[in-house]
């Protein structure tokens, strides 16, 4: 079956877009022209590979043809980089709420010195980001899953270790005796995903929540809002440890969650992937626990 990468910019387009007058213009073609690349391409094919809703998708087997055309167009602008032109490489990357908010900003600032490259973030849950990987709409992922997606390799980066906490007059309001009231207090969550607080409350003997338990889905704001006394949560261990030692917030239990975390990315020899793979161990290795990934798997899942 040969391959014009022309008609994998169109299926392509129109993964991205959802129809073929947006592709268009994505592309700088007409609809016309389009619709030419994707028939001449379900014919080399000898199958549908969009289908035709709205919006249109790739087809089970068009994905597989999205993200062959996602990996040749990288290799080729890194190729095109080489011979000194001027397109930018995107690397597109799934990562948790948690990650970004502490450990995996180190990411960031050494891409910062990368000359060309765009980083583009997808902040999603760990079953998105799977979906993301198997699609080719990101190259890499920081996930809870250590079952590699096919056409992917898969390592540990170590644990994110998360530290019950509160504000300290909310603390000391709802404390009895030398425990705090864990049936009473209010608390935080993320989401409806958010799991870390109910299972710091099992492990307390609590089965049922709280009357009242806020909900702030952003990494920066629920902190902020566990530091203001709203509620009390789980907070990422790099993210307290400085506000845990100047007694602005109060830790409530020794009891810690890990959660362990991992990287997935493409197999493919691009030299900016490798880049972004080594600046991801690194980070890991300062910020997270080394040898728990994968030890504890009735843990929460990543906050996201």
């Amino acid at each position: 079956m040969d391959l014009n990468q022309g008609q994998l910019d169109a299926l392509v387009a129109i993964a991205d877009h959802g129809s073929f007058e947006a592709a268009a213009r994505q592309l700088h073609i007409t609809p016309s022209a389009v619709s030419q690349r994707i028939r001449a391409l379900e014919a080399a094919a000898g199958r549908v590979l969009v289908s035709r809703a709205t919006p249109c998708r790739p087809t089970p087997q068009g994905e597989w043809l999205v993200r062959l055309g996602r990996q040749t167009r990288l290799l080729q602008v890194e190729a095109s980089q080489a011979l000194a032109a001027a397109s930018a490489v995107e690397l597109p990357v799934a990562v948790n709420a948690d990650s970004l908010a502490t450990w995996f900003r180190d990411v960031l600032a050494e891409a910062a010195a990368w000359d060309a490259t765009a980083i583009r973030l997808h902040v999603e849950d760990q079953a998105y980001s799977q979906k993301l990987l198997r699609s080719g709409d990101v190259l890499g992922a920081v996930t809870s899953e250590p079952e590699a997606v096919q056409g992917c390799s898969v390592e540990p980066l170590g644990a994110l270790r998360y530290v019950p906490a509160a504000a300290p007059a909310l603390a000391d309001r709802w404390r009895r005796g030398r425990s705090p009231d864990w049936a009473a207090m209010p608390s935080m969550v993320f989401n409806d995903k958010d799991d870390l607080q109910r299972e710091l409350l099992r492990r307390q003997g609590i089965t049922h929540a709280p009357a009242i338990v806020h909900q702030v889905p952003s990494s920066a704001d629920f902190y902020a809002a566990v530091r203001a006394g709203l509620g009390w949560g789980m907070l990422p261990e790099p993210q307290a440890s400085a506000d845990l030692a100047a007694g602005r917030i109060t830790r409530l239990s020794p009891d810690v969650i890990d959660v362990p975390l991992y990287w997935q990315r493409w197999r493919l020899d691009s030299a900016r992937l490798s880049a972004l793979t080594g600046a991801v161990r690194a980070a890991a290795r300062r910020h997270l626990l080394r040898g728990r990934a994968g030890s504890d798997r009735t843990t929460p899942g990543p906050r996201i």
